[in-house]
């Protein structure tokens, strides 16, 4: 799991815009899947400009672009391995 905030994250984003514990990226090995959970955001996560529903997994495809608030975090995936770019 990788917990994506403003404070005391794995990801750590510097904006007005993202809480301190805003969202969680997560990796399902029995399904092979890259998932992304809001954890009651107030400005909210994005998958390809679409808002997401709180605290529920969404499973991420190739190039899914992220946004957490007004960040974007652009994801792209190579075999188990995940690359993060802004």
């Amino acid at each position: 799991m990788i917990f994506v905030g403003r404070d005391d994250c794995e990801l750590m984003l510097q904006s007005r815009s993202v809480d301190k514990q805003h969202a969680v990226l997560n990796y399902d090995a029995s399904t092979d899947e890259h998932l992304v959970k809001d954890l009651g955001s107030l400005n909210g996560t994005f998958v390809n400009d679409v808002r997401i529903p709180e605290q529920t997994y969404i499973t991420l495809k190739l190039e899914d672009k992220l946004r957490f608030g007004y960040d974007i975090l652009v994801i792209k995936m190579h075999n188990a391995l995940t690359n993060f770019s802004c």
